[in-house]
Parts: C-alpha cells; sequence; structure tokens
C-alpha cells in the first residue's frame, strides 16, 4: 500500500477506471453474443441487436477498450454474419 497522498489517490482512480473498463467491454461482448444467438435463432429482432453491437464495439473502440484493428475485424464478421440472411 502506498504511503505517499498522491500514489493512495492513484490507486483509487486506477480502481475505478479497472472497474469501468470491464464493465464496458463485457457489455460490447455481451451485445455481441446476443446478436449472434439471435441470428442463429433466425429472430426477428437480429437486425437491432446488430445495430446494438456494432455500436458497442464502436464506443469500446473509440475509448481504447479495445485496438481500432480489432475493432474493424470484428464489425466484419458482424456485418458478414448478418447480409447471410
Amino acid at each position: 500500500m502506498p504511503q505517499i497522498k498522491s500514489a493512495i489517490k492513484r490507486v483509487g482512480t486506477n480502481n475505478k477506471a479497472r472497474t469501468q473498463n470491464a464493465s464496458q467491454k463485457a457489455a460490447m461482448r455481451t451485445a455481441v453474443k446476443k446478436f449472434e444467438t439471435a441470428h442463429a435463432e433466425s429472430a426477428e429482432n437480429a437486425g437491432a441487436l446488430y445495430t446494438d453491437a456494432i455500436r458497442a464495439i464502436d464506443m469500446a473502440a473509440s475509448k481504447g477498450l479495445i485496438h481500432a484493428n480489432k475493432a474493424a475485424r470484428d464489425k466484419s464478421r458482424l456485418t458478414r454474419l448478418n447480409q447471410a440472411n
């Protein structure tokens, strides 16, 4: 445990950022999985879930949670899957 006041504050901000990042990354993964399962089951709301998944990926990339190339790759895969209807 740090002794210096600024280091103590930094530990707190790092913990807060880590939990927020983990939460947003998990939300992105959940959105992608929801779309994939809806597409596999040929659900009617697959189009809306596709839009949500793309948005979640874009938000994660804009915040630096995932690399821009990974975002592009994931969006490409979801788009191919969505057009396979």
